[in-house]
């Protein structure tokens, strides 16, 4: 999961098949979801939602259990992290994905948290970062992607030194980079250095 893209990527085992891609929502701020490497422990059909008490604290009206059905925030399917108060989960509420929404665990649309449970094994490994910037090379040219939010601080200085450490800066038109990072597109940009004769 890359939380600056607000993206899950699965990667099958093998590499057979290609890379899957669905948006997310993710932990407000203050319930930040946790950066770091886990494993599915657990794999759950109609989970329960057992209301953590800083929500219920929130929300006193909330019940301490939530059964499954259509007012279950979890959804139909759950996947249990190492973190144990991590869940990757399906949604009641859709219009949370792509936004800052849950109080640390990740959410799919219901379509395609159940499209991700059947191809996910217990004991899979689970990657979570913050990588607002991306830098790619594909048939010699250079491309950079960027996913900067309010509190982001990745500055130019930063995408520099990266590229010097990688033997670009020779490759890179600066004004597209500058352009690039204010644009703050989202999608990949080519900054190649083209030789304008």
């Amino acid at each position: 999961m890359n939380l600056a893209e607000l993206r899950l990527f699965f990667f099958p085992e093998g590499g057979t098949t290609q890379i899957e891609s669905f948006p997310i929502g993710i932990g407000d701020e203050g319930t930040d979801t946790p950066l770091g490497s886990f494993q599915v422990v657990e794999k759950i059909v109609d989970p329960y939602w057992h209301v953590p008490k800083s929500i219920r604290r929130q929300r006193p009206q909330l019940p301490s259990v939530v059964a499954p059905g259509p007012g279950n925030p979890l959804g139909r399917h759950a996947l249990r992290l190492s973190r144990q108060d991590i869940l990757i989960h399906g949604t009641n509420r859709p219009y949370g994905i792509g936004r800052r929404s849950s109080h640390g665990c990740l959410r799919l649309y219901p379509a395609d948290m159940a499209a991700l449970f059947v191809k996910v094994q217990k004991g899979m490994g689970v990657r979570i970062v913050n990588q607002p910037v991306k830098l790619g090379i594909k048939d010699g040219r250079v491309f950079i992607e960027f996913h900067r939010q309010k509190r982001d601080t990745t500055g130019v200085g930063e995408i520099l030194h990266v590229m010097a450490d990688r033997n670009l800066l020779h490759r890179i038109d600066m004004g597209k980079l500058v352009r690039a990072y204010y644009q703050n597109s989202g999608y990949p940009v080519e900054i190649t250095w083209t030789d304008r004769k």
